[in-house]
């Protein structure tokens, strides 16, 4: 597991990397207890002052893996599970969080850029949620905080019609901050980090919390979000998308 979610510190900057790019980083439940337990060890460690977090070239991640997903719906309430372990986490995480997209941001992959302080993509980056297509709900809290951010039409149709966003709707609508060439996309993104990390560290926090606000809405709407889905995600409809989506991808193999 080490190798699918790795975790390094330099100069105070702690960057975490989904690092499975045969799947193009779709994330496991491993890897979410991964990634809660690296943002864990970042907000205990006063040596970090920022987390930077990263995909692969071509595929920042394409969401939950479907698989894995069919196993949880037969095996208990995923609202319980270390999916939703890291969606609290990188909610109310201490340190800033900035995320260097290049190519594929799907599902997950672009409901945790609506908790990210900075976000930087590249110019060959696509944005979307399939979660009706799938038979699911949005997550994340991300049905609250997406009609704040670009309104509630450009939300339902990134959330509910699931239409995809290219890097430009992305910068348009408050998805992300930045666009530069991919080959450039970690360099600004640890460069982002390091300009954060190297400013007082409590004038950082307490203007951060200011700007953020109170999060309590926000978790509560992820904890709704995540009943729903956990319902989704036992009916027909989704186990249905599941296998669909399955036997399309043997047969493209």
């Amino acid at each position: 597991m080490s190798d699918l979610i790795l975790v390094e510190e330099i100069d105070g900057v702690m960057t975490i990397r989904m690092n499975r790019p045969d799947k193009k980083n779709a994330l496991t439940v491993e890897m979410y207890s991964a990634l809660s337990g690296a943002i864990d060890n970042a907000n205990a460690n006063p040596t970090v002052g920022s987390i930077t977090i990263l995909g692969t070239p071509g595929s920042f991640c394409a969401g939950n893996d479907i698989a894995d997903f069919l196993k949880m719906a037969e095996g208990g309430n995923v609202h319980a599970s270390p999916v939703f372990d890291f969606l609290e986490r990188i909610i109310i995480a201490e340190k800033p969080l900035v995320a260097g997209v290049d190519g594929l941001a799907i599902g997950v992959g672009t409901t945790m850029l609506l908790h990210c302080d900075y976000v930087i993509a590249s110019d060959k980056s696509l944005f979307r949620t399939p979660f009706t297509d799938l038979g699911l709900v949005p997550e994340a809290g991300s049905s609250l905080i997406a009609p704040r951010l670009m309104g509630y039409q450009r939300a339902f149709e990134l959330l509910v019609m699931g239409k995809p966003f290219n890097a430009t709707q992305a910068l348009e609508t408050g998805i992300i901050n930045q666009i530069v060439p991919a080959g450039r996309v970690e360099t600004e993104a640890l460069a982002a980090a390091l300009e954060i990390t190297s400013k007082p560290r409590e004038s950082l926090k307490l203007s951060r919390n200011l700007v953020r606000g109170d999060r309590t809405d926000i978790l509560a709407r992820m904890r709704e979000e995540a009943l729903l889905f956990d319902e989704r995600l036992k009916s027909d409809e989704a186990k249905a998308a599941f296998e669909a989506f399955l036997s399309k991808g043997k047969k493209s193999t």
